[in-house]
């Protein structure tokens, strides 16, 4: 069926003005006394919430399952809460690799009936870490029951404890920048040295992550975007409370794949809460890194090795790099007294590639060929999502959601999407500066740009890890653009 463009952005825009007005401007519950000198008071509180899990438990992140046998380092839903004396808001970031909207919005539910925080002022995003409990069944991972649960309950905890801390607070951010530590991830290669798909294509133009220092490498086929955002929240007397992050970062890795571990996001909130001078504080300061449009991103520079390095070593380099930055930009900052917050969402109806039905004739007679083994090859694991994505809706509604702090601009998407989309954001956006969250409010796979998709490679291959239309990315943007808008 085809729909003009004009007519979705047309649409979008009625159904964003609609529901931003219910959702996007409520104010909380209970508001504050306004402080004497200023007639307004500004309070931020924080919390981090342990969600790491029982030995045991399944990883994903991979084509095969893991299991856990070790943890290295506890994970966090690290919250912020922000109040303006109006408008309440949350920022919950979460050591996951990705959890699905289904069990962020019964947690945004249990905040909303426990705390009166509007579910509609409420961002849960996850890190993206790979060594992290499965919370989303992809390829030959399944999410544990209880662990979903007890996720929930402790998501919801943190929120209110951070509403109980609470305190008057002064607010500032800045930009700046590390460009050492990403890399796009898909390359260009010479004619015939890009291998078919696992779902039998040979019409790829590019390779994810292609062989190190290979004479066969020509170019990356995209950007990066360096930069890194900075949220800092003090007491009136200078005493940190918290402060946000964000990166455009895929993960780093560990080199302990069963391991459970929050991957350089954790290390970045340790480090930086040295450096600040932050520990051991009453309550404690709680620092957060999020994602931001890292699809094609990750850390390895493909044209020259790295000397090998003992597990977690590139993690702690990272995390140090990131963390060093952020402790610098916070020198530069001049702090509020108070700003306006401002939430706005909607819900946006996606379509999804579905397979055909001879895609899923081949997928069934290879998974045949298995006969109940376990699947080792990519072709196998492939064939097993094409068979499960053919039983996918064909529209998936996903929560498109902005804020507005101050001058500063947030846009969440749940999704993993491309950097190309996140700088356009950045540049497009009304609000100086603007970053975006990805993985925020739900996960609907990779987001590429329709140019991307074009050229093919793994982010691109229809599997519940990529299936939304390939026009997904540009009615993204544009939606976030009106919500943007209407805050402004």
């Amino acid at each position: 069926m085809h729909v003009s463009l004009s007519g979705i952005v047309l649409g979008v825009l009625f159904g964003l003005i609609f529901c931003a007005g219910l959702d996007g401007f409520s104010a909380p519950a209970e508001a504050p006394a306004p402080s004497a000198s200023t007639g307004r008071q500004f309070r931020a509180g924080a919390a981090a919430s342990n969600i790491t899990p029982r030995l045991g438990i399944s990883i994903n992140g991979y084509f095969n399952d893991r299991q856990a046998t070790h943890i290295h380092d506890e994970l966090h839903a690290r919250c912020l809460v922000l109040d303006d004396g109006q408008t309440r808001l949350a920022i919950v970031v979460c050591d996951s690799c990705m959890i699905p909207r289904e069990v962020l919005d019964k947690a945004k539910r249990r905040i909303e009936e426990q705390y009166q925080l509007p579910a509609g002022h409420i961002l849960i995003s996850s890190t993206h870490t790979h060594t992290a409990p499965t919370s989303t069944a992809i390829f030959q991972s399944e999410p544990d029951a209880p662990y979903l649960e007890f996720l929930v309950g402790r998501i919801a905890d943190g929120v209110g404890r951070a509403i109980h801390n609470l305190e008057p607070a002064r607010i500032a951010w800045g930009v700046g920048r590390e460009p050492n530590q990403v890399f796009n991830r898909r390359w260009k290669m010479k004619p015939g040295r890009i291998p078919a798909t696992p779902l039998g294509g040979t019409h790829d133009q590019v390779k994810m992550n292609p062989p190190m220092e290979s004479p066969d490498l020509i170019e990356p086929v995209g950007p990066t975007d360096p930069e890194v955002s900075v949220v800092s929240l003090q007491s009136p007397a200078g005493r940190p409370i918290a402060l946000l992050a964000n990166y455009s970062l895929h993960y780093v890795g560990t080199g302990r794949d069963n391991e459970i571990s929050a991957d350089y996001y954790g290390a970045f909130a340790d480090r930086i809460q040295q450096l600040l001078g932050a520990d051991r504080q009453d309550p404690p300061f709680v620092a957060m890194l999020s994602n931001g449009t890292s699809a094609d991103i990750n850390n390895i520079n493909f044209r020259k090795k790295h000397p090998p390095q003992p597990p977690y070593e590139q993690m702690r380099l990272v995390a140090d790099a990131v963390a060093t930055e952020a402790q610098r930009v916070c020198g530069t900052l001049q702090y509020q007294d108070w700003v306006p917050l401002q939430v706005g969402q909607t819900e946006l109806k996606l379509g999804v590639r579905l397979p055909a039905p001879d895609e899923v004739a081949r997928a069934e007679a290879i998974l045949a060929k298995a006969q109940g083994q376990p699947l080792k090859t990519a072709e196998q694991a492939f064939a097993r999502e094409t068979v499960l994505l053919k039983d996918y809706p064909r529209e998936m509604p996903l929560i498109i959601q902005a804020m507005r702090i101050g001058e500063l601009g947030i846009a969440a998407i749940p999704g993993e999407v491309f950097v190309e989309t996140g700088l356009a954001i950045k540049q497009q956006s009304p609000f100086k500066p603007t970053f975006t969250i990805e993985l925020a409010n739900g996960c609907s796979g990779y987001i590429p740009t329709p140019e991307q998709h074009k050229l093919g490679g793994y982010e691109t291959w229809p599997a519940r890890s990529s299936f939304l239309e390939t026009g997904a990315a540009p009615k993204i943007q544009a939606a976030l653009m009106s919500l943007f808008q209407q805050l402004r």
